[in-house]
């Protein structure tokens, strides 16, 4: 009957079929830092970090939503309200450190060296994603671990080959990710 525990997700193959052709376009997430800068304007132009509550603080303007926004509409967003006081404004917003929101980020928890959330980037795999929170603990049960997935509102699961990935080498084991992913690593039983 563990036999029957351990199998009974399908294993996500390297060439699985996924639900993105390439990578997401970048939404600003919480944490993440901006450059904002304001055509012949440097005193409009800052450096800011987005607020937890997903926001961020400008010259003239305040505040205004910046989470879940790519950074061409932030720059749209700020360019409509600086109009009140500059005729017609150009500004352009760059993401100068990523965190990303949650919804693109990479979970990964149980027996990893260092469990955390990761940001999703295009082509990422699992092996990417291993080598970011440092590997598996001599505790894992690697090839019991699964990768958890919402496609098309659906909950998926599916199992991954760590052990044999990152002990043994084998590359087919190696798989592509999808933002929102969670790898659980659950604790061998002995």
């Amino acid at each position: 009957m563990s036999l029957a525990a351990c199998t009974s997700y399908p294993e996500l193959s390297e060439d699985a079929p996924t639900t993105l052709t390439s990578a997401p376009e970048y939404v600003i997430g919480a944490h993440d830092e901006l450059q904002v800068f304001v055509w012949q304007n440097p005193d409009l132009s800052v450096t800011v970090p987005v607020r937890p509550d997903g926001k961020v603080s400008t010259p003239l303007i305040g505040d205004i939503q910046a989470a879940e926004k790519t950074a061409d509409q932030l720059a749209k967003d700020i360019a409509v309200r600086l109009k009140d006081y500059i005729v017609d404004p150009v500004v352009t917003v760059s993401v100068t450190k990523f965190a990303g929101p949650y919804s693109q980020q990479v979970r990964i928890v149980g027996q990893a060296v260092q469990p955390m959330a990761i940001s999703f980037n295009d082509k990422m795999t699992v092996l990417d994603a291993m080598i970011a929170v440092g590997g598996i603990t001599e505790f894992a049960a690697g090839n019991r671990s699964i990768i958890v997935r919402y496609e098309n509102g659906q909950k998926k699961t599916y199992r991954v080959r760590l052990d044999d990935l990152l002990l043994d080498g084998d590359v087919s084991a190696n798989v592509p990710l999808l933002p929102g992913d969670i790898i659980i690593i659950p604790e061998s039983w002995f």
